[in-house]
């Protein structure tokens, strides 16, 4: 199931304290879709329904709908900072790569 990095998720619980909402959980959600394939976004969320999965790494609580956890299945979850800029990242290794998945061109 999906994992979270030690980085992440202290960065996490550091944001949870910040906002003061330590009873959230991470929702991952589809955004859309991208030359890559599907694309995640995450949410801060405390409102979970009986059709949502919910898993724990790190002391994170990780929460999904059940259409998505398969393909999140071997996912980590990461942070990162850059020059570029920082933030939360999922690593996917299920997701299709490269730019034929959209038919075209993504340069």
């Amino acid at each position: 199931m999906i994992e979270i990095t030690d980085v992440a998720a202290t960065e996490l619980k550091a944001l949870l304290e910040a906002e003061d909402k330590q009873d959230h959980a991470l929702r991952i959600f589809v955004a859309g879709m991208g030359c890559s394939g599907i694309q995640y976004g995450m949410a801060l969320d405390n409102e979970i329904s009986d059709e949502d999965l919910t898993v724990e790494s790190k002391e994170i609580k990780i929460v999904m709908g059940t259409d998505i956890s398969e393909q999140l299945d071997k996912a980590t979850i990461d942070y990162i900072d850059t020059d570029g800029g920082k933030g939360f990242i999922i690593d996917n290794p299920m997701a299709a790569g490269g730019c034929s998945s959209c038919g075209g061109s993504c340069h």
